[in-house]
């Protein structure tokens, strides 16, 4: 690849967009969140009152749906059909529908082509579920950001009850655990380990930590 590319994969509520972001200040390298463009097909499900599991909606949304971006800032921008939707995009049930929109291929297929493109054009460090696996199998660096499922349960339930929203710690638990089975066993590109990846561990770590961990990385190749 003829730019500097950075795939990170890991698992819900590991902290991927928020070392992501950080990381890219620190590079100067442009963060682009892949889950926030499956977070906008979810929106335009839930305004629209269509069924994430639906291969029929699956296919009008794919069909009928314009995703664009752009930075300001350095700040990514989700268009969705021609409208900044940017802080309408994390909820829990924007999130949880997310989850399902992209187990389907039609839709996939869509993404996936916009995320090449943009590591095409730009250096870039990107975050998902299959980055490293599918999207970008050449990236120059792939990383697997990992964290215990209660450590990242806690982080999310913090995350969402300080938005205000009315939950439990249980009930994000049992969430977290289903979004990881779903996740990892999904027939369309599961979320994997890949054999080239590099594993990060930051149940333990904070923010900073957990960037420093990635610099040294890739200081040491």
């Amino acid at each position: 690849m003829k730019n500097l590319v950075i795939a990170i994969d890991g698992p819900a509520g590991a902290g991927k967009t928020t070392v992501a972001k950080a990381l890219s200040k620190r590079l100067n390298i442009p963060f682009f969140s892949t889950g926030a463009m499956y977070r906008a097909l979810a929106l335009k499900c839930l305004q629209n009152n269509l069924d994430a599991k639906s291969e029929k909606d699956a296919e009008f949304i794919a069909n009928n749906t314009k995703v664009g971006l752009r930075f300001e800032n350095g700040e990514q921008k989700v268009i969705l059909d021609g409208q900044d939707v940017t802080k309408l995009l994390y909820t829990d049930t924007v999130s949880q529908m997310a989850s399902q929109i992209s187990v389907h291929p039609k839709k996939k297929k869509k993404m996936v082509e916009i995320q090449r493109q943009v590591a095409d054009e730009n250096s870039v460090i990107m975050d998902g579920r299959d980055i490293g696996s599918v999207v970008l199998p050449m990236a120059n660096y792939k990383f697997y950001l990992d964290a215990d499922v209660e450590v990242r349960a806690k982080r999310r339930f913090l995350e969402l009850t300080n938005k205000g929203e009315k939950v439990t710690f249980e009930e994000v638990l049992a969430d977290m655990k289903e979004r990881d089975f779903r996740d990892k066993n999904r027939a369309v590109s599961p979320l994997i380990v890949c054999d080239d990846a590099i594993v990060i561990d930051c149940s333990k770590f904070n923010i900073e930590q957990s960037v420093d961990a990635f610099i040294k990385v890739l200081e040491n190749k």
